[in-house]
């Protein structure tokens, strides 16, 4: 199977960058998709946060043609386009699916997710620019994004308030986020995606929640922190 992994991670890459083109543009979960409609939801970051899509887009296309192109016969590349592939295949779906069927993306966005930290644990140390950096930006983006789904699902069904559904989804995603940013501290990447996130969420709350606006400055306080541990605990073994 190994040969061909190359050449399913470019297809499952392609499938993925191209499914915007090909399917209606996604703003997030129709409100009224609900039972409990989910107008600004709080968890939700601002708009222009999503603009780091463009980035991911970019780089993980690049990626995908050097693994065709100059990485076939690494078996540490082989290790990490196993997961990734099975997270950007399926993923292709994902902004069909959001937008007949909440509770479906949300559990298909996680599975996405799984894949995605798998991928982040294996990937090559050695190429940093071209499989670990854009791998963690994607891996660490899903990070909040699932979780994200989550808190928008629990305020849709009535099982928390708007405010606590984003104050549980946060947390679950901040717990994830340390833990990889703790077991990988040579992948900042993983945890600037994972920050940037949490500022569009700040800024999407500024002037309205007060308890959001307060989880996520911790949650800011405590991904920071590790941030800058792995800087300086894991760079100086993997190198800028």
């Amino acid at each position: 199977m190994k040969p061909i992994l190359p050449w399913l991670t470019l297809a499952a890459t392609a499938a993925f960058l191209l499914s915007p083109l090909v399917t209606d543009p996604f703003s997030g979960f129709a409100p009224d998709r609900f039972p409990v409609p989910q107008v600004n939801p709080p968890v939700q970051p601002a708009g222009y946060a999503f603009a780091i899509w463009s980035v991911i887009y970019l780089w993980l296309g690049i990626s995908a043609i050097v693994g065709v192109w100059a990485r076939r016969g690494d078996d540490g590349w082989h290790r990490m386009q196993l997961p990734l592939t099975l997270s950007l295949g399926p993923g292709a779906l994902w902004l069909w699916v959001a937008g007949v069927n909440a509770p479906a993306a949300t559990a298909l966005i996680f599975w996405m997710l799984g894949c995605a930290l798998w991928a982040v644990l294996t990937v090559p140390r050695k190429d940093r620019w071209l499989a670990q950096a854009p791998v963690a930006l994607y891996a660490g983006w899903l990070t909040a994004a699932a979780h994200v789904s989550l808190g928008i699902l629990l305020g849709g069904y009535g099982l928390a308030t708007p405010e606590n559904a984003a104050v549980i989804g946060l947390g679950l995603a901040v717990l994830i986020g340390l833990g990889v940013a703790l077991a990988r501290p040579h992948v900042p990447e993983y945890t600037i995606a994972v920050i940037w996130a949490l500022i569009g969420v700040l800024v999407a709350n500024l002037g309205a929640s007060v308890l959001v606006q307060v989880v996520v400055i911790v949650a800011l306080g405590v991904m920071s922190g590790a941030m800058f541990y792995g800087l300086r605990a894991g760079q100086a073994r993997a190198g800028l």
